[in-house]
């Protein structure tokens, strides 16, 4: 009796002892005990719980976010002198942008523009119709700079300096081509350094050759020291191989109160027999109000050699409410591709919006 009173009070004892010396059971699984040698599976429960957790924390997925922006315009202008009369124009295109910073540091974002009709061949059609405009993904933190590789519609370090001061007005509708700047093909670096002199931005870029064109490089160096101030200079390589040279951009312009004044000069200097060209720019700007600007501007492009230089006036005036912009120019040129005799006008007047 006294044996079946013990084996009653330690049953919970003998049945583990019992299963843990069967063959091919190396253990029991059981909620209710606590016995050693027992699992108990609340605990096994609330482990897997926590190791599921902290699986998900170390695999969360980098969170960004994408924009788009978008612009259009419509209007209208007229050459002095041609039989067509009055052409109108118009532009369209939409901007996506996204990125998001990583655990490293690192800030990563790209941009891709839709424009129809621009530069970029459509394989379909072989024409230059295709959707796809200007491409690019950047690379950043603040004690490396930032590094963007563009796949089309790339500035080097010089090119991205080298819009005149009044607005290439020599490079709008009289015959003149915007002359040469440094290399920026498909493909093209961007490095842009990290803060080390304050106020100064420093920027190098390296383009890789092609056909019939070398490989360039170019730098360019930003200024905004003083309050309303902005200079900036630029050198690069011109890397065709029937005419290569160098291209240096310089600039500067000054706001105080209601005024702003610009001025720029580009030189292209070859190292063969082509003749070098010059553009030297200034525009003296002042806001009416907020949203009423009148500007005026001129330009001189030089051609060594040639006996006169081309030279223009314009004088423009914009209006901005909301996101559209309404603006009316009006240009005069002289010694047209760069005869004495030769004279033009011309007046545009457009709307724009963004949004």
């Amino acid at each position: 009796m006294q044996q079946l009173k013990f084996f009653l009070q330690n049953k919970v004892f003998f049945k583990t002892k019992l299963i843990l010396n069967a063959k091919n059971t190396p253990f029991i699984i059981n909620n209710q005990t606590k016995i050693k040698g027992v699992i108990n599976m609340n605990k096994f429960k609330k482990l897997g719980l926590t190791a599921l957790a902290g699986s998900l924390v170390a695999t969360s997925a980098y969170a960004g976010e994408v924009t788009v922006a978008g612009g259009a315009s419509m209007g209208v202008k007229n050459n002095s002198g041609t039989d067509g009369g009055k052409s109108w124009t118009m532009g369209n295109q939409l901007t996506f942008s996204g990125g998001g910073e990583l655990d490293n540091g690192l800030n990563v974002s790209i941009s891709f523009i839709l424009d129809q009709g621009d530069n970029e061949i459509d394989v379909d059609t072989t024409g230059a119709e295709a959707p796809f405009d200007s491409h690019s993904i950047t690379v950043s933190s603040d004690e490396l700079g930032s590094v963007t590789m563009a796949g089309e519609g790339a500035s080097s370090a010089q090119s991205a300096l080298d819009t005149t001061a009044a607005g290439d007005i020599y490079d709008n509708g009289f015959g003149a081509g915007a002359i040469p700047s440094s290399d920026a093909a498909n493909g093209s670096l961007l490095y842009t350094l990290p803060a080390m002199i304050d106020d100064v931005t420093a920027k190098i870029s390296y383009s890789a050759g092609g056909t019939a064109k070398e490989s360039s490089t170019s730098i360019g160096l930003t200024y905004t020291g003083v309050e309303g101030l902005s200079a900036s200079w630029g050198t690069g390589e011109i890397g065709a191989t029937a005419a290569p040279g160098d291209a240096t951009s310089i600039s500067a312009s000054y706001a105080v109160g209601s005024f702003t004044v610009a001025a720029s000069n580009t030189e292209v200097d070859y190292d063969g027999t082509t003749a070098d060209q010059e553009v030297s720019s200034f525009k003296v700007s002042y806001s009416v109000t907020e949203d009423l600007s009148i500007t005026y501007g001129e330009e001189s492009y030089e051609i060594d050699g040639s006996a006169t230089d081309e030279e223009f006036e314009q004088i423009s005036a914009s209006y901005t409410t909301g996101g559209m912009t309404v603006t009316l120019k009006e240009v005069e040129a002289t010694a047209i591709g760069h005869s004495a005799g030769s004279s033009g006008e011309r007046w545009a007047l457009g709307v724009s919006f963004a949004f």
